[in-house]
Parts: structure tokens; C-alpha cells; sequence
């Protein structure tokens, strides 16, 4: 299942915190820029220009849901890390279903309530990139219902898809896409030691 973070480096994100921002954000994102991303920022009068490479992921609903069940796991960092802006998450409107689907279906025993739940994918809608997948290339997987994530992933053009179900998705590296467990891309990304 999931690793556990070591006390004192757990993440600052949570439901209120989700919510909060749900409220306060401006629902713009910043302009990617062939793998890029560039932000402008002001401080003391002067506006800044940066870019920076960021991992550019999709995360797979087992990953979703493990970061809803437990904030000291890697999968609850890895929603820290998006939310710091230091990956960047794709997403598609059937993967967005999905995560509603499954993660009312398991509300009662993440000990969430179905607006806690709507407020958190509000909040991953406003910071991920949204993608429409207008092709199908199926059956390239040994499980028909992870295809939306490699398809996903291809459109995108992500580094990675993070995910607990590695040997589903055997052929992403044909695409040249990673498959990696949520332990393994922190660590990659120097998220975790």
C-alpha cells in the first residue's frame, strides 16, 4: 500500500485547506510553454518572469484515493506536491468522473462527506491541466478500464503516470512514458530522501 512519510515531513494540505483555496482561487493557470512553465509574479513593483521544468504526471485513482484515506502516506505528498506547484497533474473529464465515482463510493470509510470530496476536486480541476482526449487507441492494456490513462498520458505528453498498478501499464513505454509508484516518482523528484 501506501509509504508512510516520517514525522515531521508530512504535508500541509487537507481538506480545509482544499476548500479554502477553492474559495480564493482565481481560476487561471499558468501558460505552458513546450514543457515549460512560465509564471509571472510581482514582488516590490517588479514583475518577474520564470520557467521552469516541472514533471508533467497523470495520477491514477488508486493514487487518489489512498491520498484521501491517509495524510501520511506518498500519495496524500504527492497531492502536497501538486498543490506547490512542483508537478504538474493532467487531467480529462472521464478521469475527473472516475475520481468522483470512486471516492463517493468510498466517502463513509475515508470519513468524508460528499461536499468535502466535491471541494477537492474543485481545487484539483482549478490547478491541473485539462485535456479532451479525441482518439482512442484501444486495447493497448491488460485492464480496458486504465486505457483513459495511458490515453491521457500520450495527449498530455506527460514524464509519467503515478500509480500503484505498475504492471498494468506495461505498455506506456512504448509511448515513453514512466510508470511509477507515488514512493518512487517523490523520490525521484527529490520530494522524498
Amino acid at each position: 500500500m501506501d509509504a508512510e512519510i516520517p514525522m515531521g515531513q508530512e504535508p500541509r494540505i487537507g481538506t480545509d485547506r482544499l476548500a479554502a483555496s477553492r474559495r480564493r482561487r482565481d481560476h487561471s493557470s499558468p501558460p505552458s510553454v513546450k514543457g515549460h512553465v512560465r509564471w509571472f509574479y510581482t514582488e516590490d513593483g517588479i514583475t518577474y518572469n520564470t520557467t521552469m521544468d516541472r514533471p508533467s504526471i497523470v495520477m491514477d485513482t488508486s493514487v487518489w484515493i489512498a491520498a484521501l484515506g491517509s495524510r501520511l502516506g506518498a500519495s496524500f505528498r504527492l497531492l502536497d506536491s501538486i498543490d506547490r506547484r512542483q508537478c504538474v497533474l493532467n487531467v480529462s473529464v472521464p478521469l475527473i468522473l472516475e475520481y468522483e465515482s470512486v471516492a463517493k463510493r468510498e466517502a463513509k470509510r475515508l470519513g468524508l462527506s460528499g461536499e468535502d470530496i466535491d471541494d477537492m476536486l474543485d481545487y484539483l480541476c482549478a490547478v491541473a491541466r485539462h485535456w479532451p482526449i479525441s482518439y482512442l487507441w484501444r486495447p493497448s492494456l491488460s485492464d480496458p478500464g486504465d486505457e483513459m490513462i495511458l490515453e491521457l498520458a500520450v495527449t498530455a505528453r506527460c514524464q509519467a503516470i503515478v500509480t500503484f498498478n505498475v504492471t498494468d501499464f506495461a505498455a506506456a513505454s512504448q509511448f515513453g512514458i514512466r510508470v511509477l509508484r507515488p514512493q518512487a516518482f517523490l523520490k525521484e523528484t527529490g520530494e522524498l530522501p
